[in-house]
């Protein structure tokens, strides 16, 4: 045990673990994304298709902010990128908990999701530049560990809480997003690489056109295309479940527990995942990912008790622990390093948009096909996921092999080298 545990968490550099900590705080207090839908229907009696809209708003406004963020970690800087979401974010919080009308909620929600989601590209790059090519598998795993620890206890926390006073869900995440951005403010410096001989060397290397570099990238596109469908599926979990769950009589409580279910069961499976799938196919293990997490989703058109929805949550969690570790290092290895900030921003994109979608297309399917055919569907498009991850992964790895090739990657900043004590794992 001690020496698996010196082998996942040993050599990271310091800056890593504060980026660590505060992702932890800040999961720690993600009570209402988990809970809106239910919020929007049961508090404020808005329905189904009323709720769907706002979570899409909340969609797009991540779609604006994830676009900007990409570009302002790259040009602004990573630091006081985060700096300014974490606290426009908090702000909106406030606001969205305060807003009564539906006008007022869906604009809170729009200008939340903007702020919220403008913190992603600039955290991953921040992320790649800290940490060694080497480590990053770990490192990603650490991270997801850690945002599903977090949410494990958000969502039995906040169904508690949910019962006594739902503002209290928007005043705790409030808290713990200025808490994240006062540990960036004291102790994360910024890694975005400066000076005359950086500056020309990205000079050197830029394209004319980040824009157009990254719309002629087909492999990537295609990579982030593929991501688009599994998380079409995989938020439906926020959007539709809860709504499906509410159905059949279950309460706020008890759909906080079952989804509990997904954070505990990847706060004890998600260490041992990267020795799991270490020198396998990432194009295999993308693959074996999407089918798994179709087939969760899709056995929810046969739920309807608490323990058949416990046992949904715990199949798909398997495909999303496949899936995560192979997505983040993927994303690092074919990001060169003077568009890292964008690239980060393009594929969190692919997640607003769905996040824009799926309630929209799950409330239309639910309503008009019925809560089978929209599970079913899930299923369908996680086996076409699947298929074309096995088409198009050689060609992602071969683009990968040329850019490390190039030398287009920049040596992160701040890297602590291992030491002999602390054996480094292999990449996948």
């Amino acid at each position: 045990m001690r020496s698996w545990f010196r082998e996942t968490t040993g050599g990271l550099p310091t800056t890593f673990w504060y980026l660590w900590t505060g992702t932890l705080i800040n999961r720690l207090g993600s009570f209402v994304l988990v809970f809106l839908a239910i919020y929007l229907t049961q508090e404020r009696g808005f329905s189904a298709s009323q709720a769907g809209l706002v979570l899409g708003l909340w969609g797009v406004g991540g779609a604006v902010g994830t676009t900007a963020g990409g570009t302002l970690a790259d040009r602004w800087g990573r630091r006081p990128t985060l700096l300014t979401a974490h606290v426009g974010a908090a702000v909106m919080m406030l606001g969205l908990g305060l807003a009564k009308d539906l006008w007022a909620v869906a604009l809170g929600a729009l200008l939340l999701g903007l702020f919220a989601e403008a913190a992603r590209p600039a955290f991953g790059a921040m992320m790649i530049d800290v940490v060694p090519a080497k480590d990053r598998l770990r490192a990603f795993s650490l991270n997801y560990w850690a945002i599903n620890l977090g949410f494990a206890c958000a969502a039995v926390l906040a169904g508690l809480a949910a019962q006594a006073d739902y503002l209290l869900l928007f005043v705790v995440d409030a808290a713990t997003m200025l808490i994240t951005a006062l540990i960036i403010f004291t102790r994360v410096p910024e890694t975005r690489q400066s000076g005359r001989a950086a500056a020309a060397a990205a000079a050197a290397k830029a394209p004319r056109g980040a824009l157009r570099t990254i719309l002629t990238d087909r492999v990537y596109l295609g990579f982030v295309a593929l991501n688009l469908l599994a998380a079409l599926v995989f938020l439906q979990h926020i959007s539709m479940l809860p709504i499906a769950m509410s159905d059949d009589g279950l309460s706020p409580a008890t759909y906080g527990s079952v989804i509990a279910l997904n954070g505990v069961l990847i706060v004890i499976g998600q260490l041992f995942v990267p020795r799991l799938i270490r020198g396998r196919s990432r194009s295999h293990v993308l693959a074996l990912a999407a089918v798994v997490m179709g087939a969760g989703f899709g056995l929810t058109a046969f739920a309807g008790t608490v323990w058949l929805y416990g046992l949904t949550v715990l199949i798909w969690t398997v495909g999303e622990m496949l899936n995560s570790p192979s997505n983040s290092t993927l994303i690092a290895e074919l990001s060169p390093a003077e568009l890292r900030g964008r690239y980060q921003g393009v594929f969190s994109l692919s997640w607003q948009i769905a996040g824009a979608c799926a309630p929209i297309l799950g409330g239309l399917v639910r309503e008009h096909a019925g809560n089978a055919t929209l599970w079913l569907a899930c299923a369908a498009i996680g086996v076409v996921t699947a298929v074309a991850h096995l088409v198009s992964g050689p060609a992602r790895e071969r683009r990968a092999t040329a850019l490390r090739r190039s030398g287009e990657a920049l040596a992160p900043v701040g890297a602590t080298p291992p030491t002999a004590a602390q054996p480094e794992p292999a990449t996948a």
